[in-house]
């Protein structure tokens, strides 16, 4: 009994201090990116308001990604101290890996990044764009070695097991290029980008609420609902290739995603209903007879396996599957819905007179958030029992350690957590709550064109700024 509750309290931990720190990866990846956006913008066509959001946003990106640093780290040392065995079998294959993280990403965000924030009126505009493009290209990166490791967790590949019982390389390229993480890789950068689309789209919809003529508002509600207009229907779609190759290598947890306890062709879809695990049935269940085989199978009468296939104790926790996985759904069809009214006010010549879309969007705001913790609760227990699908169970993996003492080091982490981050999430809703100006304090659109030996253009900068510089006096700004 001591040991079951050590390696609860130890799972608990662990998914609280995971859940805390994807949501700031999630942000960061799509910002870093928006950033870069912002930055070409304005170098390309000089309009001072891609400046003033650039430095609206990069303001708020330094502090998330901050926070997503900190609480990353803490989540190393879970692997030494509640997870040793697990890092002792698995370490020759994902230690490299994330260890590559380290050496490509991080050193390429953390290179950049200052140049990034302080560097505008040191350097020309065009090597400042590159910093940043650099940052942006720094956080894929990131989660091309993270999502590589994970992948591999789920679908290990290019291994073999030597006589200490450890994991040990055949294959690097089979490692990385594992069967699932190509889809993973997508799914997670689409929801990414899809994250930060509604935040901005919150933030925008927030201040045309108050001011409806605020140029910098608009422009950013405008681009992020582009953004889901493009990226949601490609995120259902990456979504189905994903759930494809779910069901090839991994079909107890389309099982319970799905709520079939029964191995049946012609499957129907269970929109809702209450998984009841003792029973091995689904009660109350509203379903659409042979979709579900129909989207799985791409056949009517597909034959879709139940979860009575597997052993009690083989099987994932069907509740948890089965509603973090509607609720991941049903965001995303509620996010592809507000692309779709986008486009139909842009038609109507409304986008802007509609309060009600604002609205919505604004509540909207949190919902990538939501989708991405929902997804990653889905994919991870839907892997259990297993750290290493099929290979190593998860009650194998954990250390021989007191169960105080990780109740102790888990009710630390809820109560540190909870004041760092949650200071630092207030801070940058204090940042987003103040509206984007033309004036936001920085550069003025002429200094870093003139410091890569460009002539600035008339319309962008006084006469009488033009005919200082042109006699040698310092520009005031």
């Amino acid at each position: 009994m001591e040991q079951f509750d050590a390696l609860l309290l130890a799972r608990i931990q662990f998914a609280f201090t995971i859940s805390f720190h994807i949501i700031f990866p999630a942000f960061s990846i799509g910002l870093a990116s928006y950033l870069a956006v912002l930055n070409g913008l304005w170098i390309t066509t000089g309009r001072n308001v891609y400046l003033s959001l650039f430095d609206y946003w990069k303001k708020i990106f330094a502090v998330v990604f901050g926070m997503g640093v900190v609480s990353g780290i803490v989540m190393s040392y879970q692997f030494g101290t509640n997870w040793s065995v697990f890092s002792d079998k698995t370490g020759p294959v994902l230690g490299p890996l994330m260890a590559y993280e380290v050496l490509s990403a991080f050193f390429l965000e953390a290179g950049f990044l200052g140049i990034m924030l302080f560097g505008s009126n040191r350097i020309s505009s065009k090597l400042h764009f590159f910093a940043t493009v650099m940052v942006a290209l720094g956080t894929i990166v990131s989660a091309f070695w993270i999502l590589a490791a994970n992948s591999w967790m789920h679908t290990p590949s290019g291994y073999a097991i030597n006589t200490a019982g450890q994991f040990i390389v055949t294959d690097w390229w089979v490692v990385i290029f594992n069967p699932s993480f190509p889809y993973r890789l997508v799914h997670m950068l689409l929801a990414a980008y899809l994250t930060t689309a509604f935040v901005v789209s919150a933030v925008g919809a927030y201040h045309l609420l108050k001011n409806n003529a605020n140029a910098g508002a608009r422009i950013m509600f405008s681009m992020a609902m582009w953004m889901v207009v493009i990226i949601a229907p490609m995120q259902i779609i990456a979504g189905d290739l994903h759930g494809l190759n779910t069901l090839k290598y991994q079909p107890a947890k389309i099982a319970a995603m799905e709520g079939h306890f029964e191995t049946q062709a012609g499957a129907p879809l269970i929109l809702i209903g209450l998984p009841n695990p003792e029973k091995e049935r689904v009660d109350y269940s509203i379903i659409i007879p042979k979709l579900g085989s129909f989207i799985l199978t791409h056949d009517w009468n597909g034959v879709v396996k139940g979860l009575k296939e597997w052993p009690k104790n083989k099987r994932p926790s069907v509740n948890i599957v089965f509603w973090s996985f509607r609720i991941m759904l049903g965001i995303g069809f509620a996010m592809l819905a507000m692309g779709a009214w986008s486009l139909y006010l842009r038609s109507r010549r409304r986008f802007y007179e509609t309060p009600w879309m604002y609205r919505a969007a604004l509540l909207m705001g949190p919902a990538g958030f939501i989708a991405v913790l929902a997804g990653w609760i889905t994919t991870e227990a839907g892997r259990q029992p297993y750290t290493v699908y099929g290979l190593l169970m998860t009650a194998q993996s954990a250390s021989s350690i007191n169960a105080t003492a990780v109740g102790v080091t888990l009710i630390a982490f809820i109560m540190i957590y909870f004041m760092l981050f949650g200071a630092g999430v207030f801070y940058v809703v204090r940042l987003m709550s103040k509206p984007p100006k033309d004036g936001e304090p920085g550069l003025s659109p002429d200094q870093p064109i003139r410091a890569a030996g460009l002539m600035p253009a008339p319309t962008l900068v006084p006469a009488s700024v033009l005919d200082r510089t042109r006699q040698g006096h310092p520009h005031d700004t």
